[in-house]
């Protein structure tokens, strides 16, 4: 097969036309596609229903140590639950607070704190003359429409397969005291798929931020969420931070969104122990406590984190099949072209797919006009501008095979359409 950079016009052309007609036969099957978010398939989410029927009678309802969880009390979560979390992201259960059923919130709930209130005793952000985050890219969206949302400025850090650029980080947190934060997906990142290394984090450990508000939004939503049998390995952030007398500068957060229910999970935050005596403070008044039937639901049907890991491999079976689908197709379909770049992660929920720069956009409009929706292109960086348009996300867990089969063989055809189109311009 030939590259289409070293084919002649009429080569393109000829191609183009075949391409076109194969497309648009696809398009009048009046297909119905959706590869737009990461959501667990029905077959995930049936696997934790069991836990709907794990408590029953109301001395099921109890704690170990005999709290009844239908009744108010216990603010940030049932001891149980802190240990099992705890041993997910192996912290000390002094250093978890459990939330409701969504790790956003909590990570909407922080930067909304900060804007108020400040952080432990740090001028509150609304006060102050300019906010800014850094926002490695691409990114998950949802991070950056927070920062939109309160009026924060966003600064891109370049990604490459080790991680955001920690020369700049390290550059910009020294000597900029407006910069009070930094969005992190470490472990099989949204959406490149790539896990921090070691050095990266050891180096977000030793950061010496000029604002003493700076905070590390360590959104660890894929901990254990692996596709292969030999899983990335990631340092312990908190371990990082704390040999450098830098424990406060890190907010951890993870839930159970796609290993039980995405509706009614649990969501956990992890942090030293000061700054979550601040947070505690708020969260007296914000609310009388979460759902702890959900929490010693979540206890009584995963036991230890020995029972998650188990149930994850089920997880595992379903999906990793999908991302090999969608490997194979573009292996076979995009690679011998020289036309795009993607990775092939070892966990998570995304695969990150690059197209010849200018292309992205005009790839998203082909997949929909077909019938195949697709994450918008320039999602995945902040206010939505990707500098290169190149960048996609492709989300394989939702749909079946089949339509995945569908859908990627319609998706590798807009591809080439698009980078065709580009090149004989």
């Amino acid at each position: 097969m030939k590259n289409y950079q070293s084919m002649s016009k009429e080569e393109l052309q000829s191609e183009y036309d075949i391409l076109l007609s194969k497309y648009n036969e696809m398009k009048q099957q009046g297909l119905s596609l959706d590869m737009s978010r990461g959501k667990p398939a029905p077959e995930q989410l049936d696997l934790a229903m069991p836990m709907l029927d794990i408590l029953t009678g109301n001395e099921m309802m109890n704690t170990e140590n005999g709290f009844d969880t239908r009744n108010y009390g216990i603010l940030d979560g049932i001891p149980e639950a802190k240990k099992l979390f705890a041993d997910m992201l192996e912290l000390k259960p002094e250093n978890i607070l459990v939330g409701g059923n969504s790790s956003l919130n909590m990570m909407y709930d922080s930067v909304a704190r900060s804007m108020s209130f400040g952080v432990m005793g740090s001028t509150p952000w609304n006060k102050l003359e300019k906010v800014k985050f850094l926002c490695p890219v691409p990114g998950y969206d949802r991070h950056f429409a927070i920062c939109e949302l309160f009026g924060i400025e966003m600064i891109n850090i370049p990604m490459d397969n080790k991680g955001p650029n920690m020369d700049m980080v390290e550059e910009l947190v020294a000597n900029d005291d407006s910069i009070k934060g930094i969005w992190c997906v470490p472990k099989y990142s949204n959406p490149s798929g790539i896990t921090y290394s070691a050095e990266v984090v050891k180096r977000f450990g030793a950061l010496k931020p000029k604002a003493n508000d700076f905070r590390i939004y360590w959104d660890n939503a894929y901990v254990v969420h692996d596709l292969t049998e030999t899983p990335d390995e990631l340092v312990n952030i908190y371990e990082e931070c704390k040999k450098n007398s830098n424990e406060d500068m890190v907010f951890e957060f993870a839930s159970t969104s796609k290993i039980s229910f995405s509706g009614a999970g649990i969501a956990v935050m992890g942090a030293s122990v000061d700054n979550l005596n601040f947070i505690r403070k708020h969260l007296t008044i914000q609310t009388i406590g979460f759902d702890k039937m959900n929490q010693l639901r979540h206890v009584k049907y995963y036991k230890d984190i020995n029972g998650i890991k188990e149930h994850m491999k089920k997880h595992k079976e379903i999906i990793a099949p999908k991302f090999d689908a969608v490997i194979n197709a573009l292996n076979t379909n995009i690679a011998p072209y020289g036309i795009a770049t993607y990775e092939t992660p070892n966990g998570g929920y995304f695969i990150s797919f690059n197209t010849m720069s200018g292309c992205a956009k005009r790839v998203g409009q082909l997949c929909k006009d077909a019938g195949l929706v697709m994450t918008p292109s320039g999602a995945t960086f902040p206010y939505g501008n990707d500098p290169d348009d190149s960048n996609i996300r492709i989300a394989p867990t939702y749909p079946s095979i089949e339509e995945l089969n569908t859908a990627m063989e319609l998706f590798c055809y807009c591809v080439k359409i698009a980078t065709i189109e580009k090149l004989l311009k």
